[in-house]
């Protein structure tokens, strides 16, 4: 049941204790979730399905995982079972916090796609998907991934309703969406989830994401709970600055473009497979503002700016609206940017290990149940993976050997 790829830092003997105490853990913790054992007992079972070697994580090799003679005890526990998907939700969350809290931590939020066949499936339809790389026929759900010095996992998601879907009533219907549950735009969804964060005291300094969340309600809302911000936006954006010795206006493309080449840095915004992740970049503080100005209940002076990363391969250029403390540096900023990577590679590791996309319901309990389920399943992996490393003792330098 353990693959190598999770076997980090500690012994074997010490893993296989850290996997076996934390798989009871987090067991226990769901535990109060179903009013009934048979039900609790499937959902473990469907828990040991997604943690298991099986690449495809189908209700029938889920079931014969389990030992059981079908899938319908798998199928029950996302569909016919009635047990509440973001009470799961909240268990992930608290538990992520308690091993990987950080003041200084990074709030992540980003989409992914789950493709599918057909029109029955809760939220599906022709539409864009980064995973993919094209519009393609798929669900698209936003993730929230809390990223510190000590790991990353996630901690909230929501599944994107089409206007398609929540003008048809009589379809939202029939896959079972809430009566109350209209039409939120991604962002939309994006800030219910910061706003979630916030409101259970999930420790955090900045919010990352990319140009789909760049602009609007998210960074006012971000402001005024004092949280730093690196959002993407798009080339055509409109920065200006007042205040400061460089005096920029107009798009962030020409803003860049009129940049002397003095005026790039070369950093690394983190460590990747293959090596530090090296990009030249730029940073100009456009304006120093009172958090006063924003209603916020806290004092202080924070900074607007534009941060521009440039590809050492090819030129190509990306760029980011900023707001921090002021006399924050670029090499902090740079490296908040660079946590993006880290919900990248947790979809990759969810999908590849844990079978993200491998959710058979249409409805649309059943896409959060199977998805709260993953999360608590990568949360034990990035806590167990800590412990590991924590548990792991540190080499001692070698003593010089001194010849007499």
């Amino acid at each position: 049941m353990i693959r190598r790829s999770w076997m980090i830092g500690a012994s074997i003997e010490t893993t296989l204790e850290l996997w076996a105490s934390s798989l009871r853990e987090v067991k226990g913790r769901m535990s109060g979730l179903f009013t009934q054992e048979r039900v609790a007992a499937s959902a473990n079972l469907f828990l040991d399905g997604l943690l298991g070697d099986e690449r495809r994580k189908t209700g029938w090799m889920r079931a014969e995982a389990a030992g059981d003679p079908g899938p319908w005890r798998q199928q029950a526990i996302l569909g016919r079972g009635h047990w509440d998907a973001d009470a799961l939700r909240d268990i992930v969350r608290g538990y992520v916090l308690e091993t990987l809290a950080d003041p200084d931590a990074v709030l992540v939020i980003d989409e992914t796609g789950f493709l599918k066949q057909g029109k029955a499936s809760c939220g599906v339809g022709r539409q864009y998907t980064g995973s993919a790389g094209k519009i393609t026929n798929c669900q698209i759900g936003v993730f929230a991934s809390y990223v510190s010095l000590h790991g990353h996992a996630f901690i909230d998601r929501a599944l994107y309703l089409p206007k398609a879907w929540t003008d048809d009533r009589e379809r939202m219907a029939r896959t079972h969406v809430p009566d109350n549950i209209g039409f939120l735009t991604n962002p939309a969804l994006a800030l219910t989830m910061i706003e979630r964060a916030i409101a259970s005291d999930a420790p955090f300094s900045w919010v990352a994401a990319d140009s789909v969340y760049g602009v609007g309600d998210i960074e006012m809302a971000l402001k005024r709970a004092a949280k730093g911000y690196v959002l993407g936006v798009n080339a055509n954006h409109p920065f200006r600055s007042w205040g400061k010795p460089l005096a920029v206006a107009g798009t962030a493309k020409d803003i860049a473009e009129a940049l002397p080449e003095n005026f790039w840095r070369r950093l690394s915004a983190g460590d990747g497979t293959k090596g530090a992740r090296l990009h030249d970049w730029a940073y100009l503080e456009l304006a120093d503002l009172d958090a006063d100005v924003f209603d916020a209940a806290f004092p202080g002076i924070w900074t607007r700016g534009l941060l521009i990363r440039r590809s050492i391969a090819d030129g190509d250029l990306a760029f980011f609206s900023t707001w921090c403390p002021v006399g924050t540096s670029m090499e902090k900023l740079v490296t908040v940017e660079g946590h993006r990577w880290a919900i990248e590679d947790s979809f990759e590791t969810a999908k590849n290990e844990l079978g993200l996309d491998h959710n058979e319901t249409r409805s649309w309990h059943g896409w959060h149940r199977h998805v709260s389920l993953v999360m608590l399943a990568f949360a034990m992996l990035a806590v167990i993976r800590y412990r590991a490393n924590d548990a792991t003792p540190q080499k001692r330098p070698r003593m010089p050997t001194i010849k007499i």
